[in-house]
């Protein structure tokens, strides 16, 4: 859990110092950028959309597993305590976002919220900036889908139900525990699991088109947790489910390895072990086509059990992906997330 600054090595910088004694408060800096573009085009066949829109750089809800952890060095930040503090803030995002929208060549293609970093971290409460994306997709009657951890979504209700209304809209909460105190050890500073099943009712009962994400899947850890997450998100409206295996690129694995150990030290090498064994001996896999998902028996059980669970509930999910790797990252084939999920 953040607290003093704690950065691996950055990758790009030829020289690296540790502090001498105790390294100073790993504090919030927020940066103002003025971006050159609002969308990201994504080139990844495992992605099930094209297009994301990402108004923050960095993410204070400091989840251990972060996939995006790595992006922060190309900032000249650590992918530690400075993913989680050295916060940037895209501050004309919104009319780039709408001189997108305004060209003759744009299709009114699906835009993905939080393709990188959670939309609705706490930042978000004063810039208003994904609220203003939405505005801006509303007046152009562009489909949008959204997946964030942030409690904070249910603020902006009235505007997804205009867009739901002209265009198309679906909400996806990210919930990989069902119990607040296991989230609050690995999600320091995300909304509790709590406050995120509520959330999901207040966004089913206001008609908006939801949906769950064990995102990530953490074998050891919260696989036995799927069961119990998977109901309480069906008893809170949501209609469908997709989940993601942990994935530790880069950084992100000791990041997420010293969090676990920290937080859970009986249960770190077996979770380890196990995280080992459904990716064939390793921690991670970078190779599109499979990075998104694992292999063995013990991978199989758990989508057993997802797909088990879903189908008793009446939740729409995956049920099976191609085995084929694609031999570049252009056109989507194989294995992918779903759009939206």
């Amino acid at each position: 859990m953040p607290g003093y600054r704690d950065n691996p090595p950055n990758r790009f910088e030829e020289a690296y110092l540790e502090w001498e004694g105790v390294p100073p408060p790993a504090d919030l800096r927020v940066h103002e950028e003025h971006t050159k573009a609002a969308l990201a085009q994504n080139e990844s066949p495992d992605i099930g959309f094209r297009w994301s829109l990402n108004p923050y750089r960095g993410c204070f809800h400091g989840c251990a597993y972060c996939y995006a952890r790595p992006t922060h060095p190309y900032l000249g930040f650590g992918a530690g305590t400075d993913f989680e503090r050295q916060i940037v803030a895209k501050v004309n995002i919104v009319e780039r976002l709408r001189a997108t929208f305004e060209k003759k060549s744009w299709r009114r293609e699906v835009v993905a919220f939080s393709g990188n970093t959670d939309c609705y971290q706490p930042l978000e409460a004063h810039y208003a900036l994904t609220r203003g994306c939405l505005e801006a997709c509303v007046e152009h009657a562009n489909p949008v889908t959204i997946i964030t951890k942030g409690k904070l979504v249910r603020r902006d209700i009235d505007i997804l139900q205009e867009l739901q209304k002209s265009a198309s809209c679906r909400v996806a909460l990210s919930i990989p525990f069902f119990n607040d105190e296991d989230a609050r050890a690995i999600e320091p500073f995300a909304s509790p699991p709590s406050k995120r099943f509520e959330t999901l009712r207040l966004l089913s009962d206001a008609g908006l088109d939801t949906a769950v994400g064990i995102a990530p899947i953490i074998p050891g850890l919260n696989d036995d947790q799927i069961p119990e997450i998977l109901r309480r998100a069906h008893d809170a409206g949501a209609k469908r489910a997709f989940k993601i295996l942990l994935r530790l690129p880069l950084e992100v694995g000791p990041i997420f390895e010293q969090r676990l150990a920290d937080a859970f030290p009986l249960r770190h090498a077996r979770v380890m072990s196990a995280i080992r064994d459904v990716r064939g001996g390793r921690i991670s896999d970078s190779d599109f086509g499979s990075r998104m998902l694992g292999k063995g028996a013990r991978w199989a059980a758990i989508e057993q059990l997802f797909a088990l669970h879903c189908d008793r509930l009446g939740l729409d999910h995956e049920r099976n992906y191609a085995p084929e790797v694609p031999s570049k990252p252009t056109e989507p084939s194989g294995p992918q997330l779903p759009l939206l999920f």
